[in-house]
């Protein structure tokens, strides 16, 4: 053997440990349980998505927002409402205190994925005397360690929601205190969230005192001049108006609904339980495209569910999906306080893109998106597949999404 001939073995030698090696690390981290699950959902939004009728891609950079040190977020951070003023997208976030008391943090982007803005103190609250979250973690100190009570904490402002119109904010969102649940609402004008000053108006409650009531949106402008509140959409939506939306519980009564049970299903569909809606209806040319939170025969995972609503009569079902739109897959949405969850309570269109913005498993701010011209056409497309194969089912054991439409 020459000389050359025994250097150019030695190389392929080394050549072929390195690849070998490289091989095995990247098997051995990809298989890791903390990545495997990650890289199955992402391998999934990227092979299957192009074809799956309807379905929201994760973002590749989620999460978009972890906790932090600062106590009053450290124990988690989840369910953002959004908001976009045409330059940087909005968020306000649920943010659990060590205290286990939830508040309202802040943060904003450009791009909706990479937010360079987060305040490190919370800009809404309703907890007022520390010493409440003091006495109030006390009283609950056997239970809270599993972060089990409303969603991982024990008083305070959960799930907020936010809309604009006529250039005020309206922020509404579920107020927790002594095992009472209410809607409660607060307003701030667009000039001041421009600025950063955070003039809420006074905590108000659209709901009556002794009801349990959750996830009541408001649309993003007012029908026939009026505000108008969606309570609950099974088995069909539930819609009140308001002429003066600050003006309930002062000099208008409060909103009463019979809310529908979170036990019921939908008739022929895949939910068994539907939970809520998640953002406030979304203004779309086909009608008002609303997202909500349901199970189906697995009641463990929260999954997230669209359908379309008329936009005169948005009591009117136009669509809805045939199969969930986006399921806890991914890595980020099964550790946490609450495995298994995906919760949205914001979304914007931010050049034709659908971006919405959900909490994985009580733990994390994460982002899903898809184009919605797309997204549209295929939950129109779904739908009709769905009422054709009710009528005449041509592969009565496919489900309705993989069926030929």
């Amino acid at each position: 053997m020459t000389a050359a001939q025994f250097i150019a073995l030695i190389s392929a030698a080394i050549g072929a440990l390195a690849a070998s090696a490289i091989f095995l690390i990247g098997a051995w981290y990809l298989l890791r349980p903390v990545h495997f699950r990650n890289f199955i959902a992402h391998a999934y939004d990227l092979l299957i998505g192009s074809w799956y009728p309807l379905k929201l891609g994760r973002a590749a950079h989620n999460p978009v927002l972890p906790t932090t040190r600062h106590a009053w977020e450290a124990a988690g951070v989840l369910n953002p409402a959004a908001i976009d003023d045409g330059e940087r997208i909005h968020l306000f976030y649920r943010a659990i205190g060590t205290d286990g008391v939830s508040r309202v943090g802040y943060a904003s982007s450009r791009d909706g994925i990479h937010f360079d803005e987060r305040l490190p103190h919370p800009v809404f609250a309703t907890q007022k005397d520390p010493r409440d979250s003091s006495r109030l973690y006390a009283r609950n100190d056997a239970r809270f360690a599993a972060l089990a009570a409303s969603g991982g904490s024990w008083s305070g402002v959960e799930d907020p929601r936010t809309v604009l119109i006529d250039d005020r904010m309206y922020l509404t969102y579920n107020s927790f205190q002594d095992w009472s649940m209410r809607i409660g609402m607060s307003t701030l004008s667009a000039e001041d969230l421009q600025n950063r000053r955070w003039k809420w108006t006074p905590p108000a409650y659209l709901s009556p005192p002794g009801q349990i009531h959750k996830n009541w949106l408001l649309f993003p402008r007012k029908i026939n001049g009026k505000f108008a509140v969606l309570h609950s959409v099974s088995p069909t939506p539930d819609v009140e108006y308001v002429e003066d939306i600050e003006a309930v519980g002062v000099t208008e009564p409060h909103i009463r609904s019979v809310e529908s049970p979170r036990t019921a299903g939908v008739k022929d569909g895949w939910e068994t339980r539907v939970r809520g809606a998640g953002p406030p209806p979304i203004e779309t040319k086909d009608g008002w495209l609303v997202l909500y939170h349901a199970h189906d025969h697995d009641h463990g995972r929260y999954k997230l569910g669209a359908m379309l609503l008329d936009l005169d009569d948005p009591t009117k079902v136009l669509a809805r999906s045939p199969m969930p739109v986006l399921e806890p897959d991914a890595r980020y949405e099964n550790e946490g306080a609450k495995p298994g969850i995906v919760y949205a309570c914001g979304a914007v269109v931010r050049d034709g893109m659908l971006m919405v913005y959900y909490g994985g498993a009580d733990n994390f701010v994460c982002m899903a998106a898809a184009p919605l011209d797309d997204f549209l056409e295929k939950l129109k497309a779904g739908h009709a597949a769905k009422l054709a194969q009710q009528r005449a089912p041509i592969f009565p054991n496919l489900p309705v999404a993989f069926a030929p439409i």
